[in-house]
């Protein structure tokens, strides 16, 4: 099988110690990409600097919601040079987070505005992180396609004359109907370790819905380990556990989920 695993944060100092081992074993284990994405201005560049070490790696580059605060003027003309880097298939990690809400609410989307309009001029797809506050207050997310239901309609040229669909939910958590917005709008879902945990029955069923043209395979390495490793650092060799349980769900052999996501990250990505 050929995987990828389209969202690792492979700069962090979790695996400073042994990241050679680690991209050992991420070959060993059949993969031909790994995206690593941005959360700041810092991180990003540091991810271009991996990316020019390895081929297996590529990159996003980005202000996550969480590191609002570090928005200042230089930011986004930052981003756009960076942006340019024959590496970077993406603009991310960007979106909204109402659980830490370490960035004032009306800031963060402010700054996703202009990421997502950074996306459009870079003709790049995004990479969208969301976390509602609770299970019950699910406004961070209806925000998020509400935004996102905008760009993508104003969008000029429209996302039809474009190479590439607007991005990826990455980690996705919502429910069935939230699930078909999203792929309503032309995004893919991301497929984290969580899909493999017993109580995510809820994310399972948006498995059963979506088609699986529309899913991506994730770590988020290195949080949201699979059942098989929980307790344990997340790495991409993981995501064989994420397309077992996908491959158990929806009832397709796990070769065919690992090559139609493959091919669904390099059609987002426009990686060969």
């Amino acid at each position: 099988m050929v995987l990828t695993d389209t969202h690792c944060h492979l700069n962090f100092e979790d695996y400073h110690p042994d990241l050679d081992a680690v991209l050992d074993r991420a070959r060993g284990a059949g993969l031909g990409r790994i995206l690593v994405p941005g959360i700041d201005l810092d991180s990003s560049q540091e991810i271009l600097a991996l990316v020019e070490k390895d081929p297996l790696l590529y990159a996003a580059v980005g202000v996550h919601p969480n590191s609002g605060n570090s928005w200042n003027k230089g930011t986004l003309p930052g981003l756009m040079k960076m942006a340019n880097h024959p590496g970077v298939v993406a603009i991310g990690e960007i979106g909204l987070d109402y659980y830490r809400d370490r960035t004032p609410r009306d800031l963060q989307q402010e700054i996703l505005q202009q990421q997502l309009e950074l996306a459009l001029e870079t003709n790049l797809p995004v990479i969208l992180h969301v976390r509602n506050q609770s299970e019950e207050d699910r406004s961070c997310m209806e925000d998020l396609l509400r935004i996102l239901e905008t760009w993508v309609n104003s969008a000029s040229p429209p996302f039809q004359a474009r190479p590439h669909k607007p991005g990826v939910i990455h980690s996705f958590s919502g429910n069935v109907f939230e699930s078909k917005r999203a792929v309503e709008l032309g995004f893919y879902l991301g497929i984290t370790g969580p899909v493999t945990y017993k109580n995510a029955e809820g994310l399972r069923e948006v498995v059963k819905a979506v088609p699986l043209d529309r899913i991506l395979v994730e770590t988020d390495g290195p949080f949201l380990s699979p059942q098989e490793k929980r307790g344990k650092r997340n790495e991409p060799a993981h995501v064989l556990y994420i397309v077992d349980k996908i491959s158990e769900v929806i009832d397709v052999p796990p070769d065919r989920v690992a090559e139609q996501t493959y091919a669904n990250a390099a059609a987002l990505f426009m990686w060969e």
